[in-house]
């Protein structure tokens, strides 16, 4: 990994630099089912309220999973949902992550 160093007032910001790097490549991103429209929800079910409407083609970033409403979708059944934003949720089973299981640590709710 290559860090620019940039210098700033009363510091030379490379440490800054270096953390914003490691966090941009830590990032990974799973596609949503091909032709889907996915409904975001406010928390882990299909009892929960709506929040967005992902675009086809979107990709998304697990922060953590948790168990909920079970759906089946393109990927399978699964009682899994995935954290992709502070309050949003969308179900595993509509998520390209190649595993059947958990591939983020559980939630905090």
């Amino acid at each position: 990994m290559s860090v620019e160093h940039v210098e700033e007032a009363g510091g030379t910001g490379t440490q800054e630099s270096a953390a914003a790097a490691v966090t941009t490549e830590a990032l990974r991103y799973y596609s949503v089912a091909p032709g889907v429209r996915l409904n975001v929800r406010s928390g882990p079910g299909t009892g929960y309220a709506l929040v967005r409407v992902l675009a086809e083609g979107a990709k998304v970033h697990i922060y953590c999973q948790t168990p909920g409403t079970t759906v089946t979708g393109p990927y399978g059944t699964s009682n899994i949902w995935d954290n992709i934003s502070n309050g949003e949720y969308v179900s595993d089973a509509y998520v390209h992550t190649g595993a059947d299981g958990y591939v983020a640590s559980r939630c905090i709710l």
